[in-house]
């Protein structure tokens, strides 16, 4: 018998009284469900500790069936690897993240890390490489080198292993559409956390990359977001948390979780004057194209 995971502490919604760090309650439940296609469900937060299946539990409740969890470094794709083998609502990704690799080539590690990626991603239930790309904001000098050299591998093991490329592009919108181009992108692309503006929306309805949006397009400051979502073709809109990271209005600041995604689904609804079930039907087929059944 596998042994329950417990990897990071989470507060059932609504356990907190009047805290305003604990998480949030739970939002009415979505009319159709729909799936997380990021989160970190290793990442700590809050104070009590429950296992990934109870907090899948509560994502249930309002009607997010499903999400990815994914990995940033060795450890955390090890994690997934775990994780998607004890709860079929889970699908995986795993991957050096963009930050990471300047350290594990600093360590003479990045060309192991990469094998054991690769590695990892053989398990059926692993559907991605990500997250990689390009981080401008918290990487520069030398280590930009290493960033593009292991972006570049990433797309060669998600293209020779027939899997989805999630996409970290902060600051790098330009660069990191060049690589690509360069590379060849796989047959899927997403881009995590979208966070560029029309133009990169264009481009990806284009290229035929999905855009992910997260609780970043509820913020008031988000023109940018908003003006991309409206051009986006709906057949290339995903959702996502970046849980315990970017919680939607009106939480923002407080962890987030999969279950407040319906928050971030009926403001694109709003924002895009569509109906609310058939944005959540969109999504959940666009959420199967990009990873393959859940089933």
């Amino acid at each position: 018998m596998s042994t329950p995971l417990t990897p990071a502490p989470f507060r059932a919604p609504g356990s907190d009284g009047s805290g305003r760090h604990g998480y949030p309650p739970a939002p009415e439940p979505l009319p159709v469900p729909v799936m997380d296609n990021h989160t970190h469900l290793d990442f700590p937060n809050a104070d009590v500790t429950v296992d990934v299946s109870a907090a899948l539990d509560i994502a249930g409740s309002v009607g997010v069936q499903g999400a990815v969890q994914v990995g940033c470094d060795l450890e955390s794709s090890r994690f997934t690897v775990q994780a998607v083998d004890q709860d079929p609502r889970l699908l995986g990704a795993v991957a050096i993240h963009p930050n990471d690799a300047p350290d594990y080539a600093k360590r003479g590690e990045l060309e192991d890390a990469l094998a054991e990626i690769e590695d990892l991603a053989s398990h059926p239930r692993i559907r991605a490489i990500g997250e990689t790309g390009l981080d401008f904001f918290r990487t520069e000098g030398e280590g930009l080198k290493h960033q593009r050299y292991s972006f570049r591998r990433h797309i060669d093991i998600a293209k020779r292993l027939g899997l989805t490329l999630q996409i970290h592009d902060r600051d790098a919108h330009d660069d990191v559409v060049q690589v690509l181009r360069e590379e060849g992108a796989p047959e899927r692309v997403v881009f995590h956390c979208f966070s560029g503006d029309e133009e990169l929306a264009r481009t990806c309805n284009n290229e035929g990359w999905y855009m992910s949006f997260a609780g970043t397009v509820t913020f008031k400051n988000a023109a940018n977001l908003r003006a991309a979502l409206a051009i986006a073709e709906p057949a290339r809109v995903l959702v996502e948390t970046d849980a315990p990271f970017l919680t939607p209005h009106p939480f923002r600041g407080r962890p987030n979780a999969s279950y407040l995604i319906p928050h971030t689904v009926r403001t694109m609804a709003e924002l895009t004057s569509t109906e609310l079930s058939g944005l959540c039907a969109q999504i959940a087929e666009n959420s199967v194209r990009a990873y393959g059944s859940w089933d």
